[in-house]
């Protein structure tokens, strides 16, 4: 089976070949006319034909990419009715495009997890919180730094700390450590202590808003601020200023907290290289932060924020979030809106959080849950969270082969008998052996179509990563494949939903490894609940890295090996989000391993 990786690597190169044959100028072949008869019906294939001529010799070369195998006679017809047969009916591509498709305009076809048959788990709106603990505010700016949301949120409401203290905190930490990581794209400076006085003033007055009320966080570069630029990470949008804020930061600006950076992203949502550098683990300052949610991961990890917004659309918060030690949350797909959100793929897009502990994740998950009319495929849906509630008696479910091969580490096989430890029941479960990477097809041609522009205009050359699996030369590839392909590729999805519904009929949630590229497609693809979260450390003696490899510039070398975070990742049930923070917060307590820190970042 080819995996992710392998796919991206050796995506067909000979789409090149073609493209130079369809743009031969030969004689034109001519074409039909309409009949004018009265009451005669229109006939398919009798227009006046559109496009560059195109040979037989096409047709042979694009058999390569295609694979199918045509006559010396099929091809000759082929191409002598391209023209009007088809071609005249791909505006988009053959002109004279009357018609402009903006960002937001939305495809017909939406893609809804939620299958005939099947139902959410509980119909219950719930959000229990643990205790207030009682811990006193530390004397250290840098312990204040490093505490968690919950932590945070008991000192702001009980007027221990106000918000504009702790804005200050991380906008010196920002100053002294951020040209480490490269991880802001934006400072708001001004922005952000305008809001945190606006909710100490509110905090005061007795208008405590919530758990996130005066908190400072960041948003990965791809959401929408009003008159704050929003780049997506890329040369092409460097100077894009929105005119309202996404749907999200909206949310949270509701909540009360406290905006104060834009956070990198790979240019485009892919990887961690966007147009000032490339992001870096605050762990390992040799290798990349992970991506595509390379700012938030790093910028959370370094305690540059006190949370932030990243996004998945396959892999992007699950990765960062194990490189950097932090936590992943990404939520059903459908339950956050994505309306003033970068699109890469309509149909797999996701906003989460990524915060240093389960609990923190939860929270702000709460907060930003919702549809919103600018998103046609966000749903309203119910939350049902209780941190106190005990663990004991719940079934997971584990693929046996998956947990003893790489890229699962004993950290994996440790935290499976700590679910035992705990109450919790393991179950092995199956999946059918299919090619999941089949899948990809859908994100690449969703991913080419949103960005579509800048392949006709020639700007894909302006990004600043040109290798081999980076989005300019796949979204140039992708264009090469054929609608046929993405309809088998939608009708696999659907399977592959189906038996995802199957496993959850036994088990309440799974236990996979994080990295695993079978259950990051097959999750990302069908939408259901994943949360990342770190579980221990592991030794590696390379850096790590999102790219295929280059021999031409080797990843650097450790001896001795480096001890580096490693996370688990468990995956719920459709909108049964709640339940996956209240496993991680019972798993969390038990590995006890979040007092670390990077070193170098106090």
């Amino acid at each position: 089976m080819n995996t992710r990786r392998q796919f991206l690597i050796t995506a067909p190169m000979a789409v090149l070949v073609t493209a130079t044959a369809c743009r031969r100028q030969e004689p034109s072949t001519g074409s039909q006319s309409t009949s004018t008869t009265a009451g005669a019906p229109p006939t398919f294939g009798t227009g006046a034909g559109a496009g560059p001529p195109v040979t037989p010799e096409t047709f042979a070369e694009a058999e390569k990419l295609m694979q199918v195998t045509m006559t010396s006679a099929e091809r000759q017809q082929a191409a002598a009715t391209w023209r009007t047969s088809l071609a005249q009916y791909l505006e988009r591509r053959a002109g004279p495009r009357k018609v402009t498709i903006t960002a937001t305009d939305l495809p017909a076809t939406l893609w809804n997890p939620m299958l005939p048959g099947i139902t959410p788990s509980s119909a219950r709106e719930q959000f229990v919180r643990s205790k207030n603990d009682g811990v006193p505010l530390p004397s250290s700016d840098d312990e204040i730094a490093f505490a968690t949301v919950t932590q945070l949120s008991h000192w702001i409401e009980s007027k221990k700390l106000s918000s504009e203290r702790l804005t200050n905190i991380y906008l010196g930490r920002i100053d002294r450590f951020d040209s480490k990581i490269r991880s802001i794209i934006t400072l708001t400076k001004d922005h952000a202590l305008a809001r945190a006085k606006q909710a100490d003033a509110e905090i005061a007055a007795g208008k405590y808003r919530g758990p996130l009320h005066g908190i400072p966080y960041g948003v990965k570069d791809l959401l929408d601020t009003k008159d704050i630029a929003t780049t997506y990470g890329a040369e092409p949008f460097r100077r894009r200023v929105p005119a309202a804020d996404s749907f999200v930061v909206r949310r949270l600006n509701d909540a009360g907290a406290v905006m104060i950076a834009k956070l990198s992203l790979g240019a485009l949502a892919l990887n961690d290289i966007w147009f000032g550098g490339q992001t870096m683990n605050p762990w390992l300052l040799e290798e990349g932060a992970s991506g595509s949610s390379a700012g938030p991961g790093a910028a959370t990890a370094a305690a540059l924020v006190a949370f932030s917004i990243g996004s998945e659309t396959g892999g992007s918060i699950v990765s960062p979030a194990m490189r950097c030690g932090v936590t992943g949350l990404r939520p059903t797909f459908g339950r956050v809106a994505r309306t003033g959100a970068m699109t890469l793929c309509w149909s797999l897009d996701k906003l989460g959080p990524m915060t240093r502990s389960v609990e923190d994740a939860v929270l702000v998950l709460q907060a930003i849950s919702g549809p919103d009319a600018g998103d046609a495929s966000s749903v309203p849906s119910k939350f049902d969270f209780d941190a106190t509630r005990a663990v004991a008696g719940l079934k997971v479910g584990y693929l046996a082969q998956w947990m003893k091969e790489s890229p699962a580490t004993d950290v994996d096989r440790t935290a499976m008998e700590t679910m035992k430890k705990l109450g919790m029941e393991l179950k092995e479960v199956t999946l059918p052996d299919w090619p999941y990477s089949s899948l990809m097809p859908i994100l690449f041609a969703e991913g080419a179509a949103s960005f579509e522009d800048l392949a006709l205009n020639n700007q894909l050359s302006e990004l600043k990563v040109q290798v081999k699996d980076a989005w300019p030369n796949l979204f140039r590839q992708a264009r090469f494949l054929s609608a046929v392909d993405f309809v088998q590729a939608d009708r696999l999805r659907r399977k592959v939903a189906l038996e995802m519904a199957r496993v959850f009929n036994e088990v309440d949630l799974l236990l996979v490894p994080s990295l695993r590229d079978e259950q990051l497609t097959i999750t990302n693809f069908t939408g259901h609940p994943s949360l990342t979260f770190r579980a221990g450390f592991v030794e590696v003696s390379e850096a790590r890295s999102d790219w295929a490899p280059d021999p031409a510039n080797p990843l650097p070398k450790f001896n001795p090996p480096r001890r580096v975070p490693h996370g688990i990742t468990i995956i719920g049930r459709l909108f049964d989000d709640g339940l996956l923070g209240q496993v991680g917060i019972a798993l969390e307590r038990e590995f006890a391993v979040l007092k670390e820190r990077p070193a170098g970042f106090e």
